[in-house]
């Protein structure tokens, strides 16, 4: 397949990564990406078709005859893009929608965890306003309240503030007609991305994401501020029990669905004091900033790997990771996850590191070409600091001399990214 053309689609810091390592790989000779960024455009061409738009994203891959089409977001998954694409015969990295659902619908996948028998929290299904004061007191704070909605990663409240779990619990009733309500689990969180299709499945090495805006795990949920891997929290214990509890049995139930799920399982664990890990939930794509994390951990030609699980051949294609460490560091614009101020321009971004064994980079996310060359902000996560070193403090080291170069008027980081894994 030495040669191949392939689609990414989606324009974040994932679709970045995917590009970066799909242009590296032997195997790809042109990357193409729908709608892309900045950054994609400088190792592909970037076409400007919105990821909403099905038909145009199917009839680019036609026009283009590429080998195989990478879908980053989880919204044209669950959407149906992968459906669309297979019918005309294109290879799909991504769930047909029917997958894509355990990302769609919150209930749908605690309910075949119930099924399975997968470690996962208790949950309720709250859909009358009536019924809010009842549910709050079945469960101890803090609350955790979940819309069951594709929300980018903030559709999700834990709080211990029964007036704020009340609201959280009213808007979710009156804006989707149900909300969930689960158990809070105790523990560390640990992300587990898995390539998977009905011969076989991959688990890539386990990362971190850092969701809340603030250092010390504070203030209000992102769609991630920053990420490492491999996580030490994940053990060979650990990771054992993941396999065999998780991922095991949603390989089973997966491979002998209908139609079989080609792509990424990403599984996000809480690990409690006794290293047993549960479920907190199940996205259907690779994650962002972990794909940051884990792309450039790859040994193995990404883009065989992909096309493998594309088609049904993963169990045939070997599969080997880098012996480093990753970490990478999210910069913000001004506002974020709130109101957030674009349009600005970014300094300083282009700055590298090469010292052999030490790398870093960036990878841009919310951030597009003004019409002078500049770039400017397009977004609230604008780019990611990503640093590849022998040890995580070299790693995260890389990614903080980066972003400390990087101006960006009234931008903010976190300053605490690996806190848990660090001395």
């Amino acid at each position: 397949m030495a040669g191949m053309e392939v689609l990414v689609v989606g324009g974040g810091g994932r679709e970045h990564a995917l590009a970066l390592g799909l242009s590296q790989s032997d195997s790809v000779s042109v990357v193409h990406c729908a709608p892309g960024n900045a950054g994609t455009s400088m190792v592909a061409t970037n076409h400007g078709i919105l990821v909403s738009d099905i038909e145009g994203i199917v009839d680019l891959a036609i026009e283009l005859e590429v080998s195989l089409v990478v879908i980053g977001p989880e919204a044209p998954l669950v959407r149906g893009l992968s459906d669309r694409l297979r019918q005309e015969s294109i290879p799909s990295f991504g769930p047909h929608s029917k997958g894509a659902l355990l990302e769609g619908s919150k209930i749908h996948a605690k309910t075949i965890m119930e099924s399975l028998g997968i470690p996962t929290g208790r949950f309720e299904k709250i859909d009358e306003i009536d019924s809010i004061e009842g549910s709050l007191d079945s469960f101890e704070p803090p609350w955790v309240i979940k819309r069951d909605v594709l929300a980018g990663g903030k559709g999700v409240t834990v709080t211990s503030s029964r007036h704020e779990a009340q609201e959280a619990l009213r808007i979710g009733i009156e804006s989707d007609g149900f909300v969930l309500m689960e158990e809070h689990l105790s523990g560390e969180e640990v992300s587990v991305l898995v390539i998977m299709d009905e011969s076989g499945y991959v688990m890539l090495p386990a990362s971190q994401d850092h969701k809340r805006v603030g250092n010390n795990d504070k203030g209000p949920n992102t769609g991630g501020m920053g990420a490492y891997a491999p996580a030490p929290i994940a053990t060979p214990s650990v990771l054992a029990r993941t396999k065999e509890e998780i991922i095991e049995p949603m390989h089973h139930h997966l491979r002998n669905s209908e139609t079989p799920y080609r792509g990424c399982l990403y599984v996000g664990l809480m690990i409690d004091e006794e290293g047993a890990p549960r479920v907190v939930e199940f996205n259907v794509r690779l994650g962002d900033p972990e794909a940051q994390v884990t792309i450039p951990l790859f040994q193995s030609d990404l883009g065989l790997v992909l096309l493998s699980a594309a088609e049904g051949n993963l169990a045939g294609t070997e599969v080997e990771f880098k012996q480093v460490h990753a970490a990478t560091v999210v910069l913000a614009s001004e506002g974020y996850p709130e109101n957030v101020i674009s349009g600005r321009i970014i300094e300083g971004w282009e700055a590298g590191i090469d010292e052999g064994r030490v790398l870093g980079f960036v990878h841009l996310a919310g951030a597009m070409r003004g019409e002078s060359g500049k770039l400017i902000s397009t977004g609230g996560r604008v780019l990611s600091a990503t640093g590849i070193a022998p040890s995580l403090s070299e790693a995260l080291e890389a990614s903080y001399q980066i972003i400390e170069e990087i101006t960006l008027e009234g931008s903010h980081y976190r300053q605490d990214i690996g806190f848990r894994a660090l001395p």
